[in-house]
């Protein structure tokens, strides 16, 4: 799914089910603007108000990150960049566990459906390093 054809009224989830994404770059795009849209419903108190941006901007890293490792300009460089987009993702599934929802249904299934998606990258990304040149 491209940032055209986003729907900013689907959630997570939706997007994840109604086409799978193969292409990584477009998928932590697709995760981070997820991420963000999330973010704008969740209650605002003061717990939240301190997490909510340390999960904007580790969701936004994940996929910086990945376009950095894409353009790198060694192996030595891409690899860098990967293991920041495994940590990246580490954080980001922190923080979406630190956000209170309230009892909203609705959150707790885009938490769900961001939190796999932060799991499987941090899958995809430990593969990618299991061929590092040591």
């Amino acid at each position: 799914m491209s940032i055209e054809n986003f729907d900013s009224e689907m959630t997570f989830n939706e997007v994840n089910e109604s086409e799978k994404i193969y292409d990584l770059e477009e998928r932590t795009f697709l995760f981070a603007a997820a991420t963000r849209k999330f973010v704008r419903k969740i209650p605002k108190d003061i717990c939240n108000y301190e997490d909510i941006p340390q999960l904007v901007r580790a969701s936004g890293s994940v996929a910086a990150n990945y376009i950095e490792a894409n353009e790198s300009v060694s192996k030595k460089d891409f690899y860098y960049r990967i293991k920041i987009c495994k940590k990246e993702a580490k954080e980001s599934r922190l923080f979406l566990r630190l956000l209170e929802t309230g009892i909203r249904i609705e959150l707790e299934s885009d938490r769900k459906g961001l939190f796999q998606e932060t799991s499987e990258f941090i899958k995809i990304f430990q593969s990618m390093l299991k061929n590092e040149p040591k």
